[in-house]
């Protein structure tokens, strides 16, 4: 069976195809990013014009890279939630009346489940069951997962997500948009003994996050040297840079080994945009030696939001009999909020 899918739930626009028995054929990304830096942030109603601009040439894009005819597609897949609501509703619209045209059905994919199995498309491949890091812009969350659709969620971020805690601290730095790659660049010049930063929820001895704290002792740091010296000079910047990252990835790393002891599992997949960050695999790969434990991560290419882990996802889906192949099932229903827990 081959799947299309869409991804549209924030600042990318993610179409891509993928075989139940082949795996992923093509897929095409745009991001927004070069839009949304005047602003500093994504401008919601922006971004949802871009993706009704994109989404069409891409999906061309991809039938034309995968050697595929419209007729070849025996299912769409598209992403339904959480995310941006005007944004969701151009993937699900599109996703929706394409199903619809050729008469096919159309899957409603959670995002984060995307991310979740997206290092599934990787090699070597995670079996289940494993311990899952969702570490983006918008989640941080520790899962068990003993297979497709079965979740556990073992600990949550109370407020700031790891991802914010980079982007808002990037903010504060003058570092332009988007904030954590551009924290994480800066950071690899920097000295992070220089600035003692907190590390929230540490020594909690539960697998919750909170990384609002950081921010403000951030802010604090910022505040400091305007005061002392009118401004952060370039050193001083990237030193605070390389703190900052060294304290997010440090709380990370050292609850994801918790959930590994707590669970007796050995595996790990990490997950979301963050995963993408170089200190934190590091980190991670030398704290999981001693336990015998693996790590597992998605493509870098597929570790922001993208298509193929929502064809993936639908694809995964459809072979663990959790779809309802129903070719006269439509609508527009999204979810901008949805719990994980909550799919069916």
């Amino acid at each position: 069976m081959i799947i299309l899918g869409f991804e549209s739930s924030c600042d990318e626009t993610g179409v891509a195809a993928v075989c139940t028995e082949r795996g992923l054929l093509a897929h095409a990304l745009h991001t927004q990013i070069a839009m949304h830096q005047e602003y500093g942030g994504v401008v919601p109603e922006l971004a949802s014009r871009d993706h009704i601009r994109r989404v069409v040439p891409l999906t061309r894009q991809v039938l034309e890279e995968a050697g595929l005819a419209m007729s070849d597609i025996d299912a769409v897949a598209y992403t339904a939630g959480p995310g941006l609501a005007g944004a969701l509703l151009v993937g699900a619209s599109v996703a929706q009346s394409f199903a619809w045209s050729r008469h096919l059905p159309a899957i409603a994919i959670h995002h984060l489940e995307g991310h979740l199995l997206s290092p599934m498309l990787a090699d070597p491949r995670p079996d289940f069951p494993f311990v899952a890091l969702l570490v983006s812009g918008g989640h941080t969350q520790l899962m068990r997962v003993d297979g497709v659709g079965r979740y556990e969620l073992l600990g949550e971020t109370l407020d700031d997500a790891a991802g914010e805690a980079f982007d808002k601290s990037a903010k504060l730095m003058g570092l332009g948009y988007p904030g954590g790659p551009a924290l994480a660049r800066l950071a690899d010049s920097g000295d992070a003994a220089r600035f003692d930063l907190p590390r929230p929820m540490l020594h909690s001895g539960d697998l919750d996050f909170s990384f609002s704290g950081l921010k403000t002792a951030v802010l604090t740091r910022v505040k400091a040297a305007e005061q002392q010296a009118g401004g952060l000079d370039a050193q001083t910047r990237a030193d605070l840079a390389a703190a900052t990252q060294a304290a997010i990835v440090e709380v990370l790393a050292a609850k994801s080994i918790r959930a590994l002891k707590q669970t007796g599992l050995r595996r790990l997949v990490v997950a979301g945009g963050v995963g993408a960050n170089q200190l934190l695999r590091a980190k991670l790969a030398a704290a999981l030696k001693p336990l015998k434990a693996q790590a597992y991560f998605p493509p870098l290419a597929l570790c922001t939001d993208n298509g193929a882990m929502i064809a993936f996802a639908a694809a995964e889906r459809v072979k663990a009999g959790l779809v309802t192949l129903d070719p006269d099932a439509h609508g527009f229903t999204i979810r901008p909020r949805w719990d994980l827990a909550d799919i069916a």
